[in-house]
């Protein structure tokens, strides 16, 4: 049975998300093999700023044969008080899905209560199931098998730390985590929690990193995150420690010389531009699964 939503990615079994993962390698090779959402138009609200979000699933529902609806909550009466139920109701008898990219976890739980159409998670301040299967994806693509692998996340232990380690562990890849104190993730079922960044490199066949700073931080809480932080960079040294033909990943947007160095973020050993991409192929894999 495919799943109805996804909200975290906890809602796939390890076999669909193997499934999905190879249907992704497949759409990547040919993009326009799909018409799934053919005549069908998927929603997307946006509530935070987006890049790589907006233009893969824009992109990509149109290579489904579909049209993607770009909502910004100014645009909808969100933002004039109408609640997430009433915006279920309407949106579910118009669409075929809907993604939103917002920031409480428990506005995206309420929208897939009420809608009777798929709900995708785009981004929430705890999750963000995309970004993973993407990176996944990357994975795969390197190295072949997933089943084994062991991919290192230094840095603020976030909605993406969070993400690689669920949804890592359905795919059989180890997750390490090294953040300091403050920044760390609570326990994740599967995943390996450090304070040292080169015990949780060692072995990798992939160091990770994400931002540390975002828009909403104060200049005061900024400043205080880049000096926790600034011994978890991802740099050419941190990623030498790391297994032999390891390769380094970042989610963007990157800030060279804060959570990684230039020469790693435009380096021979990064595969991150793949990355980007690949969240479409990913993106437009969890569509046919969804709304098949």
């Amino acid at each position: 049975m495919r799943p109805n939503d996804c909200l975290t990615g906890e809602e796939l079994t390890p076999d669909q998300l193997h499934e999905l993962l190879e249907r992704a390698a497949w759409l990547k090779r040919d993009p326009h093999s799909s018409n799934v959402l053919h005549r069908r138009t998927v929603a997307l609200i946006f509530q935070r700023h987006s890049t790589r979000t907006r233009v893969s699933f824009e992109a990509g529902i149109v290579e489904l044969g579909g049209h993607p609806m770009v909502l910004r909550t100014e645009d909808t009466q969100l933002a004039r008080g109408e609640s997430i139920r009433d915006t279920a109701y309407v949106l579910s008898r118009n669409v075929a899905a809907i993604g939103i990219r917002t920031g409480p976890d428990e506005l995206v739980r309420e929208l897939a209560e009420h809608a009777t159409v798929p709900v995708i998670n785009m981004l929430t301040a705890a999750h963000h199931p995309c970004q993973a299967f993407a990176d996944l994806l990357t994975l795969r693509e390197t190295f072949g098998e997933l089943e084994g692998l062991k991919l290192a996340y230094v840095g603020d232990g976030n909605n993406v730390a969070r993400s690689l380690a669920i949804i890592g562990a359905l795919a059989g890849v180890r997750v390490s985590v090294a953040a300091p104190d403050g920044y760390q993730l609570e326990p994740v079922a599967g995943a390996e929690l450090t304070w040292d960044p080169y015990e949780a490199v060692r072995d990798a066949n992939a160091v990770y990193t994400d931002v540390w700073v975002s828009m909403n931080d104060s200049p005061e809480t900024a400043q205080a995150r880049r000096d926790a932080l600034a011994p978890y960079q991802l740099s050419d040294e941190l990623l030498a420690a790391a297994a032999p033909g390891a390769i380094a990943l970042h989610c963007l947007p990157a800030h060279p010389g804060e959570e990684i160095s230039e020469a790693v973020l435009y380096g021979e050993r990064q595969r991150i531009w793949d990355q980007a991409e690949n969240r479409r192929h990913a993106q437009k894999a969890l569509l046919e699964l969804l709304c098949g």
